[in-house]
């Protein structure tokens, strides 16, 4: 017989050894090699977290503790409770309140409703959905300055475009941003108008997610087009429409830009100053950052207990 080859040999002795197991890895290098493995990610998320600390957190934190603060001559005291009382003490506290609580529902009606119904209109056209879709985000992609200017002009006692309407078919003319009755109705259609494409788009979305096999059982069960919308549109679209509900009354509770650029912030009578447009004022007319702030606090306090009871309620709601 012929001697082993080496190869052979070798093959040998590698089965007849079994293979040595790994050693134990240490901690430390079981993290630093997770860590980069994942550098990149790390490195972006690190980012996001510091840019969100420095411009969110901070300033919340800034808040509460100015709050309490006051500022005089370069020097910084601790005030407890004064910034507070001298905020609800001050006449417009309530009209702020007031008018906010009114620019909010208002805003309802309208910024809540009108984006559904367009919605629902634009899911019913088979063709040129692109272009619609295009049409009813525009006036979201305009700057809020032009969107203003254009409001400013229709609304213009003078030569605006809709006392012109109003006289063509005999009606009486209007004073829409000088009246304090119609002052915040007219910041409300035209804060409806620059913001309504987001939400649109939004509800056009959970409206091409119903199956259309529901909407074909309520055909069969004689439905019309508002019991289609009342029974299959709105529940299968419930989550959405609850979601954008909270978003918007935290985003009316905070109007600031549409009252400002129309009616300089206080409009006629005090009729359109909200509560953002006092901390405005108590920030960069009176220098009083401490009412500024406590005024904010409260205010984030609101929208707080608000979303929580939301929150509560929905999980209520899904148990």
């Amino acid at each position: 017989m012929s001697a082993p080859s080496l190869t052979q040999s070798k093959a040998d002795r590698s089965r007849r050894t079994p293979p040595r197991a790994p050693g134990p890895v240490p901690p430390g290098g079981r993290l630093a090699r997770s860590v980069r493995r994942n550098l990149t990610a790390h490195a972006f998320l690190i980012g996001a977290v510091l840019c969100f600390g420095f411009f969110s957190w901070y300033p919340m934190v800034r808040e509460f503790l100015l709050a309490f603060q006051r500022t005089e001559g370069g020097h910084t005291s601790w005030v407890g409770f004064d910034n507070l009382v001298t905020v609800y003490n001050d006449p417009a506290f309530w009209q702020a309140w007031r008018n906010t609580l009114l620019f909010t529902v208002l805003a309802l009606v309208l910024g809540f409703a009108v984006p559904f119904v367009v919605a629902v209109v634009i899911n019913e056209f088979r063709h040129g959905k692109g272009y619609l879709r295009l049409l009813v985000y525009l006036p979201v992609m305009l700057p809020p300055v032009a969107s203003v200017l254009l409001f400013k002009y229709l609304y213009d006692p003078g030569y605006g475009l809709l006392n012109e309407l109003f006289g063509f078919f005999g009606l009486p003319e209007q004073q829409w941003l000088q009246d304090p009755d119609t002052s915040m109705l007219s910041v409300v259609i035209a804060a409806t108008w620059m913001n309504m494409g987001g939400a649109a788009l939004i509800y056009l979305a959970a409206l091409q997610g119903i199956p259309g096999e529901l909407y074909e059982a309520a055909e069969v069960d004689g439905a019309g087009v508002f019991r289609k919308i009342w029974h299959v549109t709105i529940p299968q679209t419930r989550l959405v429409l609850s979601l954008m509900l909270l978003m918007q009354i935290i985003a009316t509770m905070q109007v600031f830009v549409e009252p400002f650029l129309l009616t300089g912030g206080a409009g006629p009578e005090g009729s359109t100053t909200t509560v953002v447009h006092l901390i405005y004022q108590y920030a960069f007319n009176f220098n009083n950052y401490g009412a500024a702030a406590a005024l904010g606090l409260l205010l984030l306090v609101l929208l707080a207990g608000f979303s929580a009871a939301y929150v509560k309620l929905s999980r209520a709601e899904d148990e």
